[in-house]
């Protein structure tokens, strides 16, 4: 399981949100071997007067964040994140130096999937990469 929020200015999501919504799957599943109907987003739009970061950043700059099952190993979150950066520019001509990220991985026990305790779901794919 990965949930992936991103958040940035509303116009620069307004303009990138469908592509950077592929760059961001597709990151996950080449990466981490996710299986396509395994998307999980939410993008959260900002007013410019709400979203603070550095100048040097542009008014493109997106911060990812993605909470996902403990497991993984260094390699594959290295890869996860190497791909991200590719992929997102690739598809949007977002700099990598306007992208940030991070990823927080908590035991599947402290999460709760379609009524049952996730360390009791069967997965349709591995965690353990």
């Amino acid at each position: 399981m990965a949930q992936v929020v991103v958040y940035g200015r509303k116009d620069s999501l307004a303009r990138h949100r469908a592509a950077m919504s592929a760059a961001v799957h597709e990151a996950i599943m080449v990466a981490l071997g996710y299986p396509p109907e395994k998307k999980f987003q939410r993008f959260v739009a900002l007013d410019a007067d709400d979203f603070l970061y550095p100048e040097d950043r542009g008014p493109n700059y997106t911060i990812i964040e993605i909470s996902m099952f403990e497991g993984r190993s260094e390699q594959a979150r290295r890869a996860l994140i190497s791909e991200l950066f590719t992929s997102i520019e690739s598809a949007t001509g977002i700099a990598p130096h306007s992208l940030e990220m991070t990823i927080t991985e908590t035991p599947k026990v402290n999460w709760g999937i379609r009524g049952l305790n996730a360390e009791d779901l069967g997965l349709n794919y591995r965690v353990e990469v």
